[in-house]
């Protein structure tokens, strides 16, 4: 056998003349370029859709500039006065970024990131840049005559936080806290904690969603497993039908069946189960919701486990009969453990995919069943306060990369059976 200490005449050499160990590296060296050249269309499709999107997401949540480009002037007295309290040069200079702002159409936005922090202010900046021009010293007093609120101590510490691109206030708003007159930020009112509680319902409805996906899927997986061939087949196209048929006209078929008058209510009622004055509400409710996306999200845990359920033999569970074991026995022991991989992926799919649904709680959900996805949407089509939102999907994110890593450190990502 040829080995590095033998001479090189000796060495074992392909049928041009190199060495053998030589050509081998160059074969293994061009198929891993002619691999990575193959999924390079798929690398560069992740990477416009995924991850430049997520990072402008991150970037976004703790850069805002709407109002430290359009006031600069007042931005230098603050870096210049940490700590003081506004003086004649501090209104000169906000004066000056008056006008600037409004004669370049920029106050709106200074407004708006203002407004973030301290509702309603939008309109002071719009109606006093119109004015800025026509102001003298002493700027103090002229401005404070064309509005009092000029000398709010919670908007002065508002407008010295968001002096700075970089910031972290909406982080500090995702989790129900506001800034105050010091400039410090402390919990908010208790009607105006709104996400922390959208958080806690958002994960609650999705464990209670999955479970029902289970405790629904589990059967039906272990009956496709189980039945022969040409039956399996004909269940798999009805669980497979969904997949076949809008979201949307899933959705509004919910609407249709859990309204008021719906078909659910008026069967009830013509069966005399109800009365007429007491037909369920199962819209505008958590109730609607649950029903509706576990529906929707069945399929995605039938189809792990069916994958994992068709892979055990049903020798397994005749042999623990054989040796006297009960049918629950059997079960808990032998089978159950055998679909743990199955759970484990269906579990974890219906779940992120839960905690992400946003049209489903939007239309059959309402005010109780809406979920953090749905005030996510909420900022970026309506209120147009982006980096609130991506704050608000920063952090959902982050949730669902720390449920990954649970399931890793539980079960094992390579464990995990999708079909």
């Amino acid at each position: 056998m040829a080995n590095a200490d033998m001479p090189a005449d000796t060495m074992l050499r392909t049928a041009d003349g190199q060495p053998l160990k030589s050509a081998l590296a160059k074969a293994s060296r061009k198929a891993r370029i002619r691999a990575f050249l193959l999924v390079v269309p798929l690398l560069i499709f992740v990477l416009l859709t995924f991850v430049i999107p997520i990072g402008q997401m991150l970037s976004r949540s703790v850069n805002n500039d709407q109002f430290s480009e359009s006031m600069i002037n007042i931005g230098v007295w603050f870096d210049e006065n940490p700590n003081a309290e506004p003086d004649e040069a501090a209104y000169a200079a906000l004066a000056a970024d008056l006008v600037y702002s409004a004669a370049n159409r920029m106050i709106g936005n200074a407004g708006t990131r203002i407004n973030y922090e301290v509702p309603g202010t939008r309109s002071l900046f719009t109606s006093s840049g119109r004015k800025a021009k026509n102001l003298k010293a002493p700027f103090k007093e002229a401005l404070l005559e064309l509005d009092e609120d000029w000398a709010r101590p919670d908007l002065w510490a508002a407008m010295r936080s968001a002096s700075g691109t970089t910031t972290f206030n909406f982080y500090q708003a995702a989790v129900d806290r506001k800034i105050n007159a010091d400039g410090q930020f402390e919990r908010a009112d208790e009607n105006s904690r709104i996400y922390m509680t959208l958080f806690g319902r958002t994960f609650a409805l999705s464990v209670v969603i999955t479970g029902l996906c289970l405790l629904l899927g589990f059967p039906i997986a272990h009956l496709l497993a189980t039945l022969p061939l040409r039956k399996a087949s004909l269940l798999m196209i009805l669980v497979l039908l969904p997949f076949w048929t809008s979201l949307l006209v899933r959705t509004t078929s919910w609407m249709v069946l859990l309204q008021g008058q719906g078909v659910i209510n008026n069967v009830l009622v013509s069966l005399g189960i109800v009365t007429e004055d007491g037909r369920l509400e199962m819209m505008y409710n958590q109730t609607g919701t649950i029903i509706a996306m576990t529906h929707i999200l069945l399929p995605f845990m039938i189809l792990p486990l069916y994958s994992v359920m068709k892979t055990i033999p049903p020798s397994y569970a005749r042999a623990a009969r054989s040796l006297g074991a009960t049918s629950w026995t059997t079960f808990r022991r032998i089978y159950l453990p055998q679909t743990v991989s199955g759970i484990g992926a269906g579990g974890i799919l219906c779940f992120i995919l839960a905690v992400g649904y946003y049209i489903t709680p939007a239309l059959v959900g309402g005010a109780d069943g809406t979920l953090i996805s749905n005030q996510i949407a909420f900022h970026m089509q309506n209120s147009l306060n982006w980096s609130l939102a991506a704050a608000l999907a920063t952090m959902l994110l982050a949730s669902v990369l720390i449920l990954y890593w649970a399931y890793d450190r539980l079960v094992g990502i390579d464990n995990m059976k999708l079909g």
